[in-house]
């Protein structure tokens, strides 16, 4: 790893755990380049590396100061469940706005549904907020042919919700893989990123208790704020 980057991990290290805390000033780039013996560009590209990933703000002749971290979601992966009763779980206030609805037919997800080519889909693109932060942006399909009140259903609050509750559908199992990737320029936006930074895409396959996939989801959660743990047990 290059010099820059080992200092760029260390220092990031520093501030979200926060033993270089909110206010904090780091040290001149002459002065850290002579304490560890590397190049005075070596601490510009480190610091203008943690500018990008909105840990520092630059403060003219009094050099970088450390910003304010946004507290951490840890959900927990033990057990389905939708962002809104996670949000709820967590202390914050879910809320929604959506960006697109519509009914659409569509090949490829057809496939991922395993249903004909000319099935109807409910097409759902939404950002979900906690306490009004932007958290994720996800793109969701749902069979219509399975829950056909989707279509016209107030969806500004928890889909699983609307589908126990008006489908007789509820959700109970999925299958999920997590990745990460970089956000759009349109997703940065979304989130308000000055530059791409590592986010989380969670695609979920959700199911009925009798198997049948109601769900097909792709959300992009952002990685400032999203760390996910597990408990496992032999």
């Amino acid at each position: 790893m290059p010099l820059y980057q080992q200092l760029v991990e260390q220092l990031h290290e520093l501030i979200v755990s926060g033993m270089l805390p909110a206010g904090a000033i780091l040290p001149a780039e002459r002065q850290l380049a002579e304490s560890l013996q590397v190049s005075r560009v070596t601490i510009q590209r480190a610091y203008a590396a943690l500018r990008q990933r909105d840990l520092v703000a630059s403060q003219g002749r009094r050099g970088f100061l450390v910003r304010p971290q946004p507290e951490e979601v840890r959900p927990g992966m033990d057990r389905l469940k939708g962002f809104t009763e996670e949000m709820r779980e967590l202390g914050k206030v879910p809320s929604t706005r959506i960006v697109e609805r519509a009914t659409v037919q569509d090949r490829s997800i057809s496939s991922i549904f395993g249903l004909p080519s000319t099935a109807p889909f409910l097409k759902l693109t939404r950002v979900r907020y906690g306490d009004e932060v932007a958290m994720s942006r996800e793109v969701a399909w749902y069979n219509l042919k399975a829950a056909p009140a989707l279509e016209t259903g107030d969806l500004s609050g928890s889909v699983y919700a609307f589908l126990a509750e008006n489908c007789d559908a509820r959700l109970v199992s999925c299958q999920q893989t997590v990745e990460a990737t970089l956000p759009t320029v349109e997703e940065c936006r979304v989130f308000s990123f000055d530059a791409p930074i590592p986010c989380l895409l969670i695609k979920r396959h959700s199911f009925t208790q009798s198997g049948v996939m109601i769900e097909y989801v792709e959300g992009l959660f952002r990685g400032d704020m999203y760390r996910y743990h597990l408990k496992l047990q032999a």
